[in-house]
């Protein structure tokens, strides 16, 4: 899945730590029984910075499959990276995945008959941060 990214929105220091919304202005799926679109009408990460330096995530999508079906997809996840490596993301630049720590846990919600097998999975993903895109590994877990 590549998540395609409008500029970021930079709340500051909130209460709860550093907020920025990433907003989602589109993208594109495919594995081996769905593809689709990503698209940009709710997408957005709302990604909060603690003080220990990690990232959680809180993202909502909507996705549409090739065949027109409607998918919610939403998840939580941690970033992690050193200082340095997040002060090159933090400035766009493309960072290999094995210089940070970037997993999720997609939940899928439809009421389409055809993907229905999305609402009771577990997955996890792997995801790599480039400059102005989100692409990311999504595994079912068996």
């Amino acid at each position: 899945m590549t998540l395609q990214l409008h500029p970021v929105e930079d709340l500051g220091h909130t209460p709860a730590g550093r907020r920025r919304v990433f907003p989602v202005s589109g993208g594109d799926f495919k594995g081996e029984r769905a593809r689709g679109s990503v698209l940009p009408v709710i997408g957005s990460d709302l990604l909060l910075t603690r003080p220990d330096g990690s990232s959680n995530q809180d993202v909502r999508l909507l996705l549409r499959t090739d065949d027109g079906a409607l998918i919610l997809m939403t998840y939580r996840g941690v970033r992690y990276a050193s200082p340095e490596v997040d002060a090159r993301l933090m400035r766009g630049e493309s960072v290999a995945a094995s210089e940070y720590y970037l997993r999720t846990t997609p939940s899928f919600e439809t009421s389409s008959e055809k993907y229905a097998w999305l609402n009771t999975i577990v997955t996890v993903g792997m995801g790599q941060r480039n400059a102005n895109a989100v692409v990311y590994e999504i595994f079912e877990i068996l």
